[in-house]
């Protein structure tokens, strides 16, 4: 089991791609993999990820509030702003343009937390930072819509709240205590997490490409691009941040993630919601939920041979 998890830990980010090309040039191979399920396989990382972790892991996070006020602050300053700039930089239609917008506005979403474990990163600085942003985005997310595309958003901000709580907090907090009870149990089993941890974000990627497969098919090209370029930016300037700021490399780690990685789904929930007549307004989203996974994978890879 070891092997398996060292094996599919150094290859992650060929097996994701492979993954998804499969998915997205022959998306029957993977529409068995329903989209509800998506939820319950982050649930089962944010799980492992608490069998790793102690509760004082966390209480060093109440302590130094101001590197999650950095990361907050970095995530909805700098996204929005990218999307933007991107977004005129290269002509974008006005239906693509706002789906690239809603993408930059939304907070960093639950997956940042999965790289960032893979990583080796601060686990519990990644989750803090995403339950405070997803928090603070029923305000920021329209504000900061409303300010770029003069245009207005609703967010469901109890739906938000419940969402971090259920996907996130409860099976972290359900994992730790466990660590704690049957300590000597769990140590058994910490060299398999990865290859499980792994095994849910190769079955996302698939499952998200499948069910948008002819989407993002019909999209040109320069979209991929903006998408691309929007989620790697976003990765360096947020490493530059903690560079900034003096940061040790495992938060340097989780402060590049949780601002490049978006919560695309919400992005295109909203994008159909609020602009039910763009129909490809959708589509930066679907695109951005395929690549942060992909690229995230990539990133781990890379993190773990610095480290």
């Amino acid at each position: 089991m070891k092997k398996a998890s060292d094996f599919v830990g150094r290859n992650m980010a060929w097996i994701v791609l492979i993954i998804a090309a499969a998915a997205l040039f022959v998306p029957g191979t993977s529409l068995w993999i329903q989209t509800k399920w998506i939820n319950y396989l982050l649930m089962l990382v944010m799980f492992g990820m608490g069998l790793t972790t102690k509760l004082s892991d966390f209480a060093i996070v109440f302590q130094r509030p101001r590197d999650i006020i950095i990361g907050c602050a970095a995530q909805f300053i700098i996204m929005p702003l990218l999307a933007f700039v991107l977004g005129k930089a290269f002509n974008l239609n006005d239906e693509l343009l706002v789906g690239v917008v809603l993408v930059g506005t939304c907070p960093g979403g639950t997956s940042s937390n999965v790289i960032t474990y893979l990583s080796k990163g601060d686990t519990a600085l990644s989750v803090g930072m995403t339950s405070i942003n997803t928090l603070l985005a029923p305000f920021l997310t329209p504000l900061l819509t409303y300010l770029y595309l003069r245009t207005s958003v609703s967010v469901d901000a109890k739906a938000m709240f419940l969402s971090i709580i259920q996907v996130v907090i409860v099976p972290i907090g359900l994992g730790v205590l466990v660590n704690r009870l049957f300590g000597k149990y769990t140590q058994r089993i910490r060299d398999s997490l990865p290859l499980v941890s792994v095994t849910a974000i190769c079955l996302i990627v698939a499952s998200v490409v499948s069910h948008n497969s002819a989407k993002i098919l019909s999209t040109g090209a320069i979209i991929f691009v903006v998408v691309i370029l929007h989620n790697l930016l976003g990765y360096l300037l947020g490493y530059l941040i903690g560079v900034l700021f003096k940061m040790d490399l495992p938060r340097k780690k989780a402060v590049a993630i949780e601002i490049g990685m978006q919560n695309s789904g919400l992005a295109t929930t909203l994008a159909g919601s609020a602009f039910p007549n763009l129909t490809m307004a959708t589509v930066p989203g679907a695109i951005f939920s395929v690549w942060h996974n992909i690229s995230g994978a990539i990133l781990a890879g890379w993190f773990n041979r610095k480290s």
